[in-house]
């Protein structure tokens, strides 16, 4: 369920990983959150267990692009795998708007998986909710092993409504942007058609980087340092028409102090002819 902030003009998308226990899924996001800059990245929030690295939930907002002027900001969660968490997996899956399966490609693994992709469909549905219709991806995991089963057995087995599919190792970092990426496509895709609008850019993470734009050779812009006197001889300079206007403005009902003084600005129009900000500082100084 997407939640809206006004206040920031944000919306925001959860993102579940889901799996049996020890599959690879806090080691998704582990490694997604350590390659993110720090500037660009939530808070981390963990609870180990002696069973499952991970009881909760990790917590990762990631910046993912705008929709109808709204920034789009994903969480990221992670629910334990073992059985016996099974109330707590509902709990974090609850309210998800994509789903992220890790699944382990080890050949003894396969039933395991099977087991929690049946689980992942229950638990959906005890909530209302249907996977066939919710933004999902598949990553097969430890790839790299020696008794890894092909591809297209787990797919077969596993992959029952043709979701995306990405081959990965999570423990070296490979096939982990791609997952993400996969699915955050899936989302902002999703968001777009459902709220009618577009993705109008992506984060640097999703999209390759810009490419550094020509340098301008614009003057910087000075402004003059008046005192207070320079200041009011400046103000008895203004033009008879500037004057009358100001004449029939409006006046406050209350100047908070005699010694404020309003100064009109006119700015040339074509200082914000380029593409680059204009930066105006203007210092008074009141003696």
């Amino acid at each position: 369920m997407v939640l809206f902030n006004a206040a920031t003009k944000e919306l925001t998308a959860k993102i579940v990983y889901y799996g049996p226990g020890l599959c690879g899924k806090t080691t998704n996001l582990q490694h997604v959150y350590d390659t993110l800059p720090q500037d660009g990245r939530g808070k981390m929030l963990s609870l180990a267990t002696q069973t499952d690295r991970t009881l909760f939930f990790d917590f990762l907002p990631i910046e993912l692009g705008t929709i109808r002027g709204m920034k789009t900001r994903v969480q990221l969660y992670t629910v334990p795998g073992q059985v016996f968490y099974d109330a707590t997996r509902k709990l974090v899956l609850r309210g998800a708007d994509a789903v992220v399966f890790v699944a382990d490609s080890q050949a003894p693994a396969l039933e395991s998986n099977k087991e929690s992709f049946q689980n992942l469909i229950a638990n959906l549905k005890e909530q209302g909710a249907e996977l066939s219709k919710i933004p999902h991806v598949i990553q097969w995991n430890k790839r790299d092993t020696p008794n890894a089963l092909p591809v297209p057995v787990l797919d077969q087995e596993i992959n029952l409504f043709g979701a995306p599919t990405f081959e990965a190792c999570a423990m070296r970092g490979e096939g982990v942007k791609e997952t993400l990426t996969g699915v955050a496509r899936l989302v902002l895709k999703h968001l777009a058609e459902k709220y009618g609008g577009g993705v109008v850019e992506e984060p640097a993470f999703l999209a390759p980087a810009p490419a550094p734009a020509a340098p301008t050779h614009t003057l910087p812009l000075e402004v003059e340092e008046l005192s207070a006197g320079e200041l009011l001889e400046e103000i008895e300079e203004i033009p008879a028409d500037a004057a009358a206007q100001a004449a029939h403005a409006p006046q406050p009902t209350h100047m908070p102090h005699s010694s404020v003084v309003e100064v009109p600005v006119v700015l040339d129009r074509s200082l914000f002819s380029g593409e680059a900000p204009v930066e105006i500082k203007l210092k008074l100084y009141i003696k």
